[in-house]
């Protein structure tokens, strides 16, 4: 391979062309980022010397505020492995990449996370010699181009499912001012008591949509909102990346599998090849949130997550916890 040139990016205005591919590696999400307050985009470029482009990767700065100490904490998150011109290089590359990135963000911020792959073992001798390390992970998604969604479930579900439509449970575009309150106030109190899972400013939501990037979406019952989901789009398929639901409220109405039946059955209509969920979890042997996405009939895959903490004897202690 040619030399490389390796830079890093803050402001869309500097970027240069880049290739399509991934949303979650794209100038327009970059864009949404960059105008969204509590995350900043950070696009790593890596061209040859004449300046062709060869890949490109996005990460994610965080700002979270905490009740307790430290008060604030910045993480950043990879989403995939990015773009390339030759698939064959991909490899070499995601190591350039991320070496970048890791130097450019150490002592920055607390730890930097990478996940959904696409190949489990790809970029791992890398991976480790940077200082990240692995947590086995689960990834489930829904084939849709194949067979229909009722034909992947049960009749039991089916009937759940249909039984509820029947008494008035329906799931809608968020379109009014009125519909995204509902969904932000929804989705900020079902997380509220989840330290981890970061929530964006209600403006990056107004971004994706508005760019038709993804879609919101509310389950309700006769005016009651009792879920919520936010989907976005890439590469021919639909990512479910923020949900909740009202199921201690409205527990004879399901609605957290009405919410995600009505959005799946949206991406099969529209023509999507996979739906795919972004947040399983780890492979617990009792994960209530992971066979309730397999009832769906979707395929489980094993995964990797890969993080580096920027205290390093945090992130040996954490390497040797989760060591294999």
């Amino acid at each position: 391979m040619n030399q490389l040139v390796t830079n890093i990016y803050t402001k869309c205005r500097q970027l240069p062309p880049l290739k399509e591919g991934s949303y979650f590696h794209s100038r327009k999400l970059m864009e949404v980022l960059e105008a969204a307050p509590h995350q900043r985009p950070y696009m790593v470029v890596v061209t040859d010397e004449k300046g062709n482009e060869l890949s490109h990767m996005l990460g994610i700065v965080r700002y979270r505020t905490l009740i307790l100490p430290p008060y604030l904490m910045i993480h950043c998150r990879v989403l995939g492995e990015g773009v390339y011109a030759d698939p064959t290089t991909k490899d070499e590359l995601l190591d350039e990449m991320l070496r970048a990135l890791t130097q450019k963000l150490d002592n920055r911020v607390l730890y930097i996370e990478v996940s959904h792959m696409s190949q489990k073992m790809l970029g791992y001798k890398h991976l480790k010699q940077a200082g990240y390390y692995p947590v086995n992970w689960i990834s489930i998604h829904n084939s849709l181009h194949r067979r229909a969604p009722e034909e992947r479930i049960t009749e039991k579900l089916q009937r759940t499912i249909d039984n509820t439509h029947k008494r008035g449970v329906k799931t809608e575009l968020v379109k009014t001012e009125e519909d995204f309150k509902a969904f932000s106030r929804l989705l900020r109190k079902h997380n509220i008591l989840k330290p981890k899972r970061f929530i964006p400013d209600d403006l990056f939501f107004k971004k994706v949509m508005e760019n038709g990037d993804g879609e919101l979406f509310l389950t309700k019952y006769h005016g009651w909102v009792i879920g919520c989901a936010a989907v976005v789009y890439s590469e021919g398929d639909a990512y479910l990346w923020y949900s909740a639901f009202r199921r201690k409220t409205f527990h004879n109405l399901h609605p957290d599998t009405m919410v995600v039946w009505d959005v799946m059955k949206y991406a099969y209509e529209k023509g999507y090849q996979h739906m795919r969920f972004m947040d399983v979890g780890l492979p617990y042997g009792k994960n209530p949130y992971r066979e309730f996405i397999l009832k769906f009939g979707g395929k489980e895959q094993s995964t990797y997550r890969w993080f580096r903490f920027s205290i390093k004897w945090v992130n040996k202690l954490l390497a040797w916890i989760y060591r294999e």
